[in-house]
């Protein structure tokens, strides 16, 4: 069947949109032509530097005939409505038909051709395309990432003509700027087109391009027996950058070595675009990298390894100044350390939550809160928190951002810290993402986890909460590192209570003094964000200090705390769910244990992991199925009776109980329920399944012989009662309401 191929070429693509792109272009293509009714065998996009191209195999040459069916007024209705719905169709009277009193049109549709559905589909796909950032050029009116130079498009061997704002389509694309015999390249089908272009020097697919980087930089390492530091992600960025990628081996000052090796991994990585290599025996760092060139050199990439040489020995340069400078003491004596902090007062954080030196102080504080449940030395973890984030002030990060908390452990072991705290400094940021290890050593772990837990409570409490995919404080990211911080390392606390920890650091005095004189007074409030926890009045004179407003606040804030808590548990809920969705485990067995109230996340975990083994299970399935319906029952008799339902929560009386299932269920909740119970307080979650599935015979045998709705109103009201034991007993365990199934 025919194949269609689509090219824009423009100027230069970000890299770092590139993938997004080709992932657009091919939905909304496959949008399109599922909406003409056209659906293509396989749909492929790539994108590269300086273009993106669509390829669709097994198209129809035109679209199947179609048949529409539109209703319109009523037969009898005003002649206007039926006129207007006339010309709408293109039909005349006689040619509608009439059904139950209705007109309705049946309107045949011969099928276009596909060349034309697809000349109208380049030109919405063109001015409708999701870019992050675009722009204008010229006259033109159309945005795009860059300037738009070419359309190549072609169906069945065919150009398909058409225009986008002055840009003509063809036949024709280019190939390297500066390499190949001939720079236009004509082409009709994909394969004459990657042919073409390889033949001008562009590697259409990426994926060819990042293989052809690896092994090209492994041969030049192996040559000289070193080792490529693998990192995708700058893989990634510089096959985007490069349509004919050439790794070169360059050669730096070995006296560079002296700087922390991520320091020099930055420098190459962020402003360069180098790999870095090792030597394969000692692990470390050789002197020595791989830079990716967009040509094939003549001298063999010779001069452009010098010219990259010199600049990267420029940044190594302002790196090595900043390395010692920020390790020299003041001329005051001033430890480094005290000088960074006094900085940080100066620096703002957040216009409504302070300074980065008060955040400071806040994460300290929780941090003594924090290493209770780690059970860790507090002051330890206080001196680590006290130095977390001074780095920030450091030449060092000042220069090169991405080294915050790196450099901070450094700089702390300069200082002479313990080990552990320079540790923590350094990993405090840690996990920073789904692929970073969470720390597990336990200062580490309680500086992490006050950091986190900072973050998320302070972005909160001033309404600054993701929406969509829009999430520019990482509080998403956030959030999941302080539960794998607590799942990984099996930490026991209740998040609620940390949660109102960190929002009591939150809370900020205001005092509103009247005028002078007799009758002066004097307000205070407590806030936390735009909320007014305590508000008090006092005469002139009296001693009004932060300390006792705090104390005032205290009274409040824990009842009032609560619902300004919930909305971040409930976030947590969902982090949650997205954690364990990713390992398998069903969302709503998390809404199930969560709704109970339970708020300590490694118990959280094992009774979902349980809970969803024992719905596995025969028992499980039945005993739910015998949950909803009781359920069920119990809220339809709730919505008849709802003063007689206050009762169904009243204990059973044996003496009503007419029918030997009516018995055997009561004697298995009567042995059930305090085993269920027992097995929770100890925590063994399985165990406590085990008991519920005892219930599962008596259950199906209650529902299989009894009537609940009996005609003696005592009877009914037991076999209700007996019901809501049943919800009782398993809802123990979870509030299987919230289980699908």
């Amino acid at each position: 069947m025919p194949q269609l191929l689509l090219e824009l070429l423009s100027e230069e693509i970000p890299a770092r949109m590139q993938a997004q792109a080709a992932r657009d272009l091919e939905r909304m293509a496959r949008e399109k032509l599922a909406e003409a009714g056209l659906l293509p065998e396989a749909l492929t996009a790539f994108a590269g530097p300086r273009r993106l191209t669509l390829a669709a195999e097994g198209l129809p040459p035109a679209q199947p005939d179609r048949t529409e069916e539109r209703k319109g007024p009523r037969v009898g209705a005003p002649d206007q409505a039926i006129d207007g719905f006339l010309r709408s169709t293109g039909l005349t009277r006689d040619q509608l038909t009439e059904r139950d009193g209705v007109y309705f049109a049946v309107i045949a549709r011969k099928g276009r051709p596909t060349g034309e559905i697809v000349a109208e589909m380049v030109e919405q796909i063109v001015r409708a395309f999701p870019w992050p950032k675009s722009m204008t050029s010229g006259d033109s009116k159309m945005r795009w990432v860059r300037p738009l130079r070419r359309i190549l498009c072609t169906f069945d061997g065919e150009v398909v003509p058409f225009s986008v704002d002055g840009i003509p389509s063809g036949d024709l694309t280019q190939g390297h700027r500066f390499m190949g015999s001939r720079q236009v390249v004509r082409a009709r089908t994909l394969e004459e087109y990657a042919d073409g272009l390889a033949a001008n020097f562009v590697v259409l697919d990426p994926k060819e391009r990042k293989i052809r980087i690896t092994e090209a930089a492994r041969t030049l390492c192996f040559a000289r027996n070193l080792e490529l530091v693998e990192d995708e992600g700058l893989l990634d960025e510089v096959a985007g950058l490069t349509e004919w990628p050439v790794p070169i081996l360059g050669d730096m000052d070995p006296a560079f070595l002296d700087l922390p090796p991520e320091v020099i991994r930055t420098s190459m990585r962020v402003h360069q675009r180098y790999f870095a290599v090792r030597d394969p025996e000692t692990g470390k760092l050789a002197p020595h990298f791989i830079a990716v060139a967009n040509i094939d050199a003549t001298d063999g990439g010779k001069t452009i390894a010098e010219g990259n040489a010199r600049v990267l020995t420029a940044r190594l340069k302002d790196a090595q100044f900043f390395w010692e400078n920020d390790k020299a003491p003041s001329a005051d004596g001033t430890a480094n350390f005290d000088r960074w902090l006094e900085k940080l007062k100066g620096v703002t954080f957040h216009a409504k939550l302070g300074t980065m030196y008060e955040r400071v102080e806040r994460i300290s504080a929780l941090a003594a809160d924090v290493a209770k449940h780690v059970n860790v030395d507090q002051h330890m973890v206080g001196q680590a928190a006290h130095y977390a984030k001074a780095d920030l002030a450091s030449g060092m990060v000042g220069e090169f951002p991405e080294l915050q908390g790196i450099m901070g452990g450094y700089y702390a072991r300069v200082a002479g810290l313990p080990a552990d705290v320079a540790d923590a400094v350094r990993d405090h940021y840690k996990p920073a993402g789904p692929s970073d290890k969470a720390p597990t050593a336990p200062v580490t772990v309680a500086l992490a986890l006050a950091d986190k837990l900072d973050t998320l409570v302070s972005f909160f409490v001033i309404k600054e909460r993701p929406t969509g995919s829009r999430d520019p404080y990482a509080l998403r990211r956030a959030a999941l590192g302080i539960i794998r911080l607590a799942l990984e390392n099996r930490l026991r606390f209740g998040l609620r209570s940390l949660v109102l920890a960190a929002m009591r650091g939150l809370l900020k005095v205001k005092i509103d003094i009247g005028p002078a004189g007799p009758d002066q007074w004097v307000r205070s409030e407590i806030r936390l964000g735009d909320a007014v926890f305590a508000a008090s009045d006092h005469r002139a004179g009296e001693e009004i200090t932060a300390e006792y407003l705090r104390s005032i606040a205290a009274e409040h804030f824990d009842w009032v705390g609560q619902a300004e808590a919930e909305p971040l548990l409930e976030f947590f809920a969902d982090r949650l769910k997205v954690l364990l969705r990713d390992e398998g485990k069903r969302h709503d067995l998390v809404d199930a244990v969560f709704a109970l109230g339970d708020d300590d996340l490694v118990r959280i975990v094992a009774r979902v992991e349980a809970l969803d083994g024992f719905l596995k299970t025969e028992d499980g399935r039945n005993l739910l199925a015998g949950y909803k319906r009781a359920a069920n029952i119990l809220k339809a008799e709730t919505r008849k009776n709802p003063k007689e339902a206050e009762g169904y929560g009243g204990p059973v009386d044996p003496a009503l109980f007419a029918a030997p299932e009516e018995k055997a269920l009561h004697a298995a909740l009567e042995s059930a329920a305090p085993r269920v119970a027992t097995e929770l307080e100890g925590e063994h979650f399985e165990a406590a399944m085990a008991a519920l599935a005892g219930l599962r015979g008596p259950v199906d045998a209650f529902f299989d012989r009894v009537l609940v709705n009996a005609d003696d109103a005592a009877v009914r009201q037991n076999r209700l009662r007996l019901l809501s034991q049943v919800q009782g007993a398993m809802g123990q365990v979870a509030d299987f309401s919230q289980v699908a199934g």
